[in-house]
């Protein structure tokens, strides 16, 4: 229930950004800021509370890729469904890891090959131009962002105490969001709903959510927390359908049946025998 939990949270990321991006009810870079801010505030006291101490933990290099996810991630929304938003974002995350296995001297075996050939091919798909293909620009943004998250998840993968290392990295990460803001989001107004939904999104969403999930991260087969997160964007399409009113596309189904079938491939094949 915990797992179901933290992936709803992850998925209201992206409901909670689009809903509020497209009502105008905030602007991009006041959203950005105000759920780093927020996200800083709730996880830096857990932190405190866990370790009995108000040490920051993080680095520069983390909070630099963190802050460039959330920034691309506001900002790509603007424009981008929440479903295509989730998967292009999820895409880009797993990709990102991928590469970096194999440039670090991973190999892979043939059903592996297979699976990250066809999520590149369902990515591909969706970007193509055509009436229903996502703004060029937005989709760019929202695929930076994935990048820029796998890199952090690549920078804290086997460190100790995840949870104060995640609020150090969003306590550092805020005055990038200040600094953005003073750049990109003077001009912008934000009505009450529009602040609750950034503050949702960084301290339940978020905050929240990135605890629960270290929580019972260690419960889980790697396998396991590698493929419960294939749910992220399939609970973000339902969510934009039932709750935003957002279409569901022939050219979304099918990419998302070759994006998250191809990285589950992938996973699930890791424990055999590589190809020569």
């Amino acid at each position: 229930m915990l797992t179901a939990a933290t992936m709803l949270a992850f998925a209201a990321n992206s409901l909670l950004c689009r809903e509020a991006l497209a009502s105008g009810s905030i602007g991009p870079a006041s959203f950005t800021l105000l759920r780093i801010a927020s996200g800083a505030a709730v996880l830096g006291l857990l932190a405190a509370h866990r370790t009995r101490s108000f040490r920051v933990g993080g680095g520069w290099r983390a909070a630099a890729a963190l802050f460039a996810y959330a920034a691309a991630f506001s900002f790509a929304y603007t424009h981008l469904s929440a479903g295509t938003g989730a998967l292009l974002l999820f895409g880009a995350v797993q990709t990102t890891m991928i590469v970096w296995g194999l440039w670090s001297g991973e190999r892979i075996n043939a059903p592996q090959l297979a699976g990250a050939l066809a999520a590149g091919a369902g990515l591909v798909w969706l970007l193509l131009p055509g009436v229903t293909a996502p703004p060029v620009g937005d989709a760019a943004l929202m695929l930076g962002a994935g990048g820029a998250w796998g890199v952090y998840s690549l920078l804290g993968r086997g460190g100790r105490q995840p949870t104060v290392a995640t609020a150090g990295n969003f306590i550092r990460a805020v005055p990038m969001a200040v600094l953005a803001y003073l750049l990109f989001g003077q001009a912008e107004r934000s009505s009450g709903i529009g602040i609750a939904y950034a503050v949702a999104s960084g301290a339940l969403a978020s905050g929240m959510g990135y605890a629960l999930w270290y929580s019972v991260l260690p419960a889980l087969k790697a396998t396991t927390a590698a493929t419960v997160q294939l749910s992220v964007p399939v609970i973000a399409v339902s969510g934009g359908f039932v709750l935003l009113g957002e279409p569901v596309t022939s050219r979304l189904l099918v990419a998302a049946v070759a994006v998250l079938g191809g990285i589950a491939a992938f996973v699930m094949c890791r424990n055999r025998e590589p190809a020569a």
